[in-house]
């Protein structure tokens, strides 16, 4: 089922044994859209540390009490790799979660979304360039090859595999303002620095 990502935000996240927090934020790969982690905030009782939670750790949520169950008791989530979310997230994290936690590493599918990890070699510390924040992109401009179309005000998720299907953008002016669905498939490229989403095409070729 399709889903409005904004919706989502503060839904309570609860592990095998109680309450581990809330959802902060998602962050995607901009180049196959789909989430790789939730972001949530724990509160107290982790000292509102932001902890990542893999999709593949999740239930079946139910959005419309807005609860997502996931197979990890609060003592795993405890323990686990400390990442830190405020900056960007390294591949060295990654592995460490997917070590630790053992979700499937996404990053050695065929093709590979990210450089193939080699035995013996030491992992780049750096963030990942292709792992985006749902925060970040929403208020992005959308350029289509015919012009400016408007800013993203929302992504809507099929729930079912954690895919962006759609953008909705806003255009017009807050007098005559509307709402447009863009298919992340149209999507030709990201430009971060500029904070600008640009389609493949005309947007009356679409």
């Amino acid at each position: 089922m399709l889903r409005n990502l904004n919706s989502l935000f503060g839904s309570v996240i609860y592990a095998t044994d109680g309450e581990l927090g809330h959802v902060h934020d998602f962050l995607f790969d901009d180049r196959g859209w789909t989430i790789r982690y939730i972001v949530v905030e724990t509160g107290g009782w982790l000292s509102s540390r932001q902890v990542l939670i893999s999709p593949a750790a999740a239930g079946k949520p139910d959005w419309e009490r807005r609860v997502v169950p996931v197979s990890l008791s609060m003592e795993q989530v405890r323990n686990s790799p400390d990442v830190d979310t405020a900056t960007p997230v390294s591949l060295q994290e990654e592995i460490a979660m997917s070590q630790y936690y053992g979700w499937p590493a996404y990053w050695s599918m065929d093709p590979p979304l990210v450089p193939v990890i080699v035995p013996g070699q030491p992992v780049a510390a750096e963030g990942d360039p292709h792992l985006r924040s749902v925060r970040e992109v929403v208020t992005y401009q959308v350029d289509a090859a015919d012009g400016q179309l408007g800013e993203i005000d929302d992504l809507i998720i099929e729930d079912s595999n954690w895919f962006l299907r759609y953008l909705v953008v806003k255009t017009g002016s807050w007098l005559n303002e509307k709402q447009l669905l863009i298919t992340t498939r149209s999507v030709g490229s990201i430009q971060w620095s500029r904070r600008q989403v640009v389609l493949a095409q005309a947007f009356d070729d679409m």
